[in-house]
């Protein structure tokens, strides 16, 4: 059985759309997107890594240093040893203002990931796993997070573009979610409950694709 890290935020996680800030539900296990890709990829073992306000590559003033998705990714990758493939669906937290970075920044930084992995080790036999980049969907400024991500939407509109072309730099595959969910129109930032099922498949059909047997 092969091995698939998913390494992600919130939206991995399987955190609901948010009414209030502070609010931390979840959807039920079998619903979320990753539980449904386990079970269309039998021969997997699939590990969702998903942590809520993960950035790429950035400690988080207000949220904590220990979101930074580089500083954890490592001790992630020996944990799991051997991993055969690495999923990163990344970039969406960096939207934030306090960050300041631009979707080009964005996709220089999930760069910057993937040639971590690749140096890792992680694979089997000591190898390098593979890598599948994932551009998150394009958010929207509303609900309780439109301040805290003001600016982020046009920002987030080029993301998919600039992400391709780094999968491109980097030699990895690439998916944009975007093509297949949209955000909640309650935060503008998390999935609904009817995204799981279509992510769950694009995804299964992208590494089976890609990562063939």
């Amino acid at each position: 059985m092969r091995t698939l890290l998913l390494f992600g935020d919130s939206n991995t996680h399987g955190t609901t759309p948010v009414l209030d800030l502070g609010a931390s539900d979840r959807f039920p296990r079998a619903e979320r997107w990753s539980s449904r890709l386990a079970g269309l990829l039998p021969d997997w073992e699939v590990i969702a890594e998903g942590h809520p306000g993960r950035t790429t590559v950035h400690d988080d003033p207000i949220e904590g240093a220990h979101r930074n998705g580089l500083t954890v990714l490592p001790s992630l990758l020996e944990s799991h040893r051997p991993i055969d493939v690495v999923l990163i669906m990344l970039g969406t937290n960096d939207l934030k203002g306090r960050f300041s970075v631009n979707a080009g920044d964005i996709a220089l930084s999930l760069e910057r990931l993937v040639r971590l992995v690749k140096v890792s080790g992680s694979g089997p036999e000591g190898g390098a796993p593979g890598v599948l980049l994932v551009a998150p969907p394009p958010i929207i400024e509303v609900g309780c997070l439109a301040s805290m991500f003001a600016g982020g939407a046009a920002k987030s509109r080029a993301l998919a573009a600039e992400v391709a072309a780094g999968a491109g730099r980097a030699e990895v595959p690439f998916l944009d979610a975007g093509q297949v969910v949209q955000v909640s129109p309650i935060d503008g930032i998390h999935y609904d409950a009817a995204a799981n099922a279509p992510l769950a498949e694009a995804i299964a059909d992208a590494i089976r694709q890609h990562f063939p047997a």
